[in-house]
């Protein structure tokens, strides 16, 4: 009886893990779909709200880390359970910096409200936005299924992403080039684009987390990448 009731209390500790890092992916999700929304609509009271927000999802993070320590501590887990463990927390870890990316775009809502975002540029937001969104949504439905295969298939996806980047990026450039007035303005969306380009790289990661943890093996091969943002200037650029 006593070791049903230890077994149980373990399976209600790994429970609360996983459940945790569900609000705490949803939250992310929320929070840089809501800071691009705020830096393309001029919406400062959002931006305010996304930049509140952080709060809650650094708190989330502590909390798995401190739950994780304890379990470790407690039940001494091995092979499968151990892998499990230490994948929440690197889970964690890259949910809480997806947070960080949207907060960072949240910032820059005020900087530009002077001059606004052009259209086609937000365009350009927007559509970078879904597909890291759509990436850090699939990710977190993978967590719940464990799906080595179906990880591994968005692993590969990130280049996507990277592609879209470096497309945003030149066409940021053009606009600085064309016109100096836009120089201070398109900075900012500069960094905003990264912001989002980071966080399908942090949907990535957490893919090969669940990777790992599945199979107890690392993914074979370097992830595709496909942003060639660092070449533009140079010569045939």
């Amino acid at each position: 009886m006593a070791q049903t009731h230890m077994l149980s209390a373990y399976d209600e500790e790994l429970q609360y893990l996983t459940r945790r890092i569900s609000e705490m992916g949803g939250l992310a999700e929320q929070m840089c779909g809501d800071a691009v929304k705020a830096l393309v609509n001029s919406d400062s009271t959002l931006a305010q709200k996304v930049i509140s927000d952080d709060v809650i999802l650094d708190n989330g993070e502590r909390e798995i880390q401190d739950k994780a320590i304890i379990t470790i501590a407690r039940r001494q887990p091995v092979a499968a359970d151990l892998r499990e463990i230490v994948g929440t927390l690197r889970i964690a870890a890259d949910l809480e910096r997806v947070g960080d990316l949207g907060k960072n775009t949240a910032k820059r809502v005020i900087a530009v409200q002077g001059t606004g975002v052009p259209r086609k540029l937000a365009r350009g937001l927007e559509h970078l936005s879904d597909l890291a969104l759509v990436q850090l949504k699939e990710v977190l439905d993978v967590y719940a299924s464990r799906s080595a295969e179906k990880a591994e298939a968005i692993r590969l996806r990130d280049e996507e992403i990277d592609a879209m980047y470096t497309s945003l990026f030149r066409e940021l450039l053009t606009y600085m080039m064309e016109d100096p007035r836009n120089i201070t303005t398109c900075t900012h969306l500069l960094f905003c684009a990264k912001n989002i380009e980071r966080i399908g790289d942090h949907a990535t990661n957490i893919a090969e987390t669940i990777y790992y943890m599945t199979t107890g093996a690392q993914p074979e091969g370097e992830r595709p990448k496909d942003d060639t943002s660092n070449t533009l200037g140079a010569a045939g650029n």
